[in-house]
């Protein structure tokens, strides 16, 4: 065949693909955006819909059952009602999924992850507005009602084999939000969206404006309040996504600064190189809670644990003493952009 005929076959079937990849994005529906508060943070959801279906009564309805179920800072709360007693059957179907991952992942962390750590929360004020530096022997002593292994639980109950334990759902609650949300979007036909709830979520199908997967961008741990910007990007499909960090959460006592992610093992704010945590994995709940455990147990602790837990993607970042570095597990790495 003549080079012409070639380059004339070669120039339609471009200008075929260019057509049709312009006809698919037309068919493409717009977007909708919802967005609205709640568990004292924001949430931010895009999703295509054929229909155009706006969504968002449905998802506030569904949080407000969701806070009624988990919601420490609500006096009428099943885990608040729970805090105060020995045990109770469950009322709403949002307590037990959490509890379920919890207890997966205190198993899974060695223990790094421990929803019990709500006394300790309080006794170093993070649930209030001031607080003196806590006494060591006060620590001590609440630290031996501390552990998820004293929580048992069945398909309609939850009890305490130390009435005395409570539970604070402070690190899954938000990715447990963002898995609620996500499930109901996925009950109405919704298969390309970003749930987003308190900087974590699920990033489903892919961006149908643009043709591929969802791109977020992870804070750089020397952002501050009024100048944040990014370290890193990640094209995310399928996938949970959430960051764990001591950017902006933390309490000063004395003009010392704590961190406010409490260590279960030492009863201590923990004291980690460790900057911060962003874990991919198949739900955000697991993800939230996971993002959690690492920034209690460390970033070498971690990565050695990660081996060991290949369904677990993490990227961390951390401090050495020549600067920041960053680690990545290998699945992840491959889908992330880092900024030098």
């Amino acid at each position: 065949m003549h080079n012409r005929w070639k380059n004339a076959i070669y120039s339609v079937v471009v200008l075929a693909a260019m057509w049709a990849v312009y006809q698919w994005r037309n068919r493409v529906p717009d977007p909708v955006k919802i967005e609205g508060e709640t568990m004292a943070t924001t949430y931010h959801i895009t999703y295509f819909d054929s229909k155009n279906r706006n969504f968002k009564s449905s998802v506030d309805s569904l949080l407000v059952l969701v806070n009624q179920s988990i919601n420490n800072y609500d006096p009428e709360s099943e885990v608040s009602v729970f805090n105060r007693s020995a045990g109770f059957k469950f009322r709403l179907p949002y307590l037990r999924p959490p509890v379920e991952v919890a207890q997966k992942v205190f198993s899974g962390s060695q223990g790094a992850f421990d929803p019990t750590v709500l006394p300790l929360v309080n006794l170093w004020g993070f649930a209030q507005k001031k607080v003196d530096k806590p006494d060591s022997s006060k620590i001590d002593s609440i630290r031996t009602i501390i552990g998820f292994e004293k929580i048992q639980f069945s398909r309609d109950s939850i009890w305490k084999l130390d009435p005395r334990s409570q539970l604070d759902f402070g690190g899954i609650g938000q990715g447990y939000g963002a898995d609620v949300i996500t499930d109901f979007l996925k009950s109405k036909g919704i298969k390309n969206m970003l749930v987003e709830l308190g900087g974590e979520g699920m990033a489903c199908g892919i961006n149908l404006k643009s043709g591929k997967p969802w791109e977020l961008g992870i804070l750089d741990p020397n952002s501050t309040r009024d100048n944040q910007f990014f370290k890193a990007y990640v094209s995310l499909s399928d996938q949970s996504f959430t960051t764990s960090g001591n950017y902006f959460n933390y309490r000063e006592v004395d003009g010392k600064k704590y961190s406010h992610t409490i260590d279960p093992e030492t009863g201590y704010p923990a004291t980690r190189a460790i900057l911060s945590a962003s874990v991919f994995t198949s739900d955000c709940t697991t993800a939230d809670a996971w993002g959690t455990a690492i920034m209690a147990m460390g970033h070498e602790r971690a990565i050695e644990l990660l081996k060991r837990h290949p369904e677990i993607d993490a990227f961390l970042i951390y401090t050495t003493p020549g600067g920041i570095a960053t680690f990545a597990t290998e699945k992840i790495n491959k889908q992330l952009s880092i900024n030098p």
